[in-house]
């Protein structure tokens, strides 16, 4: 969404930085100066018992002398609220009284809608905690005291009751000025098969609202209080309001509760999130009525990199976390991943928390199996591998899975963690520990080719981009950040592909991440110099190389940003595959280099040989192969040396004479 010129400096105008702040914080009366916007608190950042958290009111910025948190009222939402960027100007943007700017007509249309439909569920919110408070839920206050939920808890999390009857929910919302089409739409009620009245869908149930991540009330869980209702567990239908596929139980709390360094926790039901979150897991959200999807584990990796799921240690729970697994393989990036704690079986976190205590749920959050030790245990528990065949087709099964990972350095750190666990199933002997560098037959230590730097060409030693693969990286890194800098209309179709580079300089890094979030700021580099400050911004654009850009000499040219950026991450995806592919290899090989794998490694080679010739073309000589592919010769000199690093002896029993 682009914002309108001086929305942004309005909202800046009527909400200060200590009106914003001071929801969050407790301001040090003995050190704050409110008359000259010189305000103290202790950081709501980081733990702390002094006020080194500082505000200068008339400035409108942050800055914790502590742990070096800096910024505005924008990022000190996102910060706080564990938001992105529009989301955190909505947020200020409803508390100042302030209009978003709308998209188009129909847009406003669509939002003036769902703002009438959230106001009826919010009526039928109150209407369901009122009857929960009659003589008629008497059994649902025992339910829920059984529970462990008293009154406290029941307000917390909006509890309420349904009672018998087809039409109380009906006449009381239609009383306050409800229209029966609106409590179709949002499911409260039901159209007749019989031409009558719609009817009320939740009857004799334990409410529980589903609020998105803004709070607001989109949807409804029922517990049925009859033994004999053929669905224990009803919620709303899809609506306007509601996508079960992208709603998350408890979102907008948990993410909050995440973005203060509480583990991420998925539960099974509404009834585990609450039972969590009372007992001191305020990070816990669940999936609605459906399995996990893709949606919501993008959904979950916004919030944290790595989520804990929660599972029952029964049949069917494993087979959940099986599915989870099938789904977030390909989505794997670096940093963002899944563990699993998995509930001792006949128990789920509920039994468990009101048997053994918070304790033993910390302990099992503490000892969550990461993916790939649950991919393995999958594939291995309770089988034998008594012959050749079966471990082959472990083998298969294995590597099935993991050529679902697209990201090529999760790929080849799966493929060694899971050739550790085999080598401990089938040795007889000692179980070998971790070295540095793997060991040769004949008892002296050997460099794997991926820990080898591999030296320059001598055509591009003269140059900086031949000081090696390393250095080479980092000079593209700057070229890319300071092209999104001198044209930020350019990063829409990037910003895939930056939010995913893997920076080898960790300033660079740094910076990726502020541009990342503030990318909806109307003056980015702006931003990223109120969040980062002066000095990396300068040294930056005060690199040679950047300077002469020509996407930084044409500042705002959107093609020559366009081009430049194809360039670049071109040639770092091509710098950065070769050593895979020779990594790939020695994991390959069997004694003899097969047709195939030469393919692959002569496709490498070229693609060296491209990423490192002048722009300008060249006269090209080529020779014949023996299977009759034409070869150039330098890209044949390029391949005997990716052969030439390779160690053919690792895969194999036999050694180069």
């Amino acid at each position: 969404m682009s914002l309108p010129p001086g929305f942004l400096d309005e909202l800046r105008t009527r909400l200060s930085m200590g009106q914003v702040a001071g929801r969050k914080v407790m301001w040090d009366n003995r050190k704050s100066n409110p008359g000259k916007g010189d305000l103290w608190a202790p950081c709501p950042f980081h733990q702390e018992k002094t006020a080194s958290f500082h505000v200068d009111d008339k400035k409108g910025y942050y800055y914790c002398f502590g742990c070096h948190a800096k910024g505005n009222i924008f990022s000190f939402v996102q910060e706080t609220e564990n938001v992105g960027f529009i989301e955190a100007v909505k947020i200020l943007a409803d508390e100042a009284g302030m209009q978003m700017p709308d998209r188009d007509p129909m847009a406003q249309q669509k939002a003036d809608e769902r703002t009438v439909l959230v106001g009826v569920m919010e009526q039928a919110v109150q209407h369901f905690r009122l009857n929960l408070q009659t003589a008629a839920a008497g059994e649902a206050r025992d339910y829920l005291a059984r529970r462990g939920l008293d009154e406290a808890a029941q307000a917390r999390w909006d509890i309420g009751f349904a009672p018998e009857g087809w039409e109380n929910l009906r006449t009381a919302l239609t009383g306050k000025g409800a229209k029966a089409d609106e409590l179709l739409k949002v499911g409260l009620v039901k159209s007749s098969d019989r031409g009558r009245e719609p009817y009320d869908a939740f009857r004799n149930r334990i409410m529980f609202p589903i609020r998105d991540a803004r709070g607001r009330a989109i949807a409804f869980g029922g517990r049925a209080m009859d033994p004999n209702d053929n669905a224990k567990y009803l919620n709303s239908p899809e609506t306007p309001l509601f996508d079960k596929s992208r709603t998350l139980f408890n979102h907008g709390p948990a993410r909050e509760a995440a973005g203060k360094g509480n583990p991420l926790i998925v539960a099974e039901g509404y009834m585990d999130v609450i039972a969590l979150s009372e007992a001191g897991f305020p990070a816990t959200v669940a999936a609605l009525g459906t399995a996990i999807t893709e949606h919501h584990l993008r959904m979950l990796w916004r919030i944290a990199p790595e989520p804990i799921l929660a599972l029952d240690g029964d049949t069917a729970g494993l087979r959940a976390a099986m599915r989870v697994i099938d789904i977030a393989l390909p989505l794997l990036e670096a940093g963002q991943s899944l563990r699993f704690a998995i509930m001792p079986e006949g128990l789920d976190p509920d039994d468990l928390l009101k048997q053994q205590g918070a304790g033993a749920m910390q302990k099992l959050i503490d000892d969550a199996i990461p993916m790939v030790k649950l991919l393995w245990q999958r594939e291995t528990e309770g089988k034998t591998f008594d012959s050749p065949e079966r471990k082959a087709a472990l083998d298969k099964a294995l590597l099935d899975k993991i050529n679902l990972i697209t990201d090529l350095s999760i790929r080849s750190h799966y493929g060694r963690a899971i050739k550790d666990m085999q080598w401990e199933l089938f040795s007889t002997r000692k179980p070998r520990q971790r070295s540095s560098t793997p060991t040769r037959r004949d008892g002296y230590r050997t460099q794997a080719a991926w820990q080898r730097d591999v030296k320059p060409l001598a055509s591009n030693k003269a140059s900086a981009l031949g000081a090696g693969a390393a250095h080479e990286d980092v000079l593209r890194e700057a070229v890319i950040l300071a092209t999104v800098l001198a044209t930020p209309a350019v990063l829409p179709e990037f910003d895939g592909e930056l939010e995913m580079l893997e920076f080898r300089d960790q300033e660079h890094a740094q910076m990726r991440d502020a541009i990342i979030r503030y990318s909806m700021n109307e003056d980015l580099k702006e931003a990223v110099l109120q969040s980062m400050g002066p000095a990396p911004l300068e040294k930056l654009f005060g690199q040679s190389h950047v300077a002469i850009t020509p996407s930084v000499l044409k500042a705002g040219d959107l093609e020559t940003a366009r081009l430049c950026l194809a360039g670049e991450f071109d040639k770092i995806r091509t710098s950065r595959g070769r050593p895979m592919e020779i990594a790939d290899a020695e994991q390959e090989i069997t004694g003899v280099a097969d047709e195939g794998l030469t393919w692959r490694l002569a496709q490498a080679a070229a693609a060296e040989e491209r990423s490192r010739k002048i722009a300008g073309g060249d006269d090209a000589e080529y020779e014949e192969a023996e299977n009759g592919a034409k070869l150039n010769k330098d890209e044949r000199g390029s391949l005997n040396n990716l052969l030439n690093q390779i160690d053919f002896a690792k895969g194999s029993r036999r050694t180069k004479s």
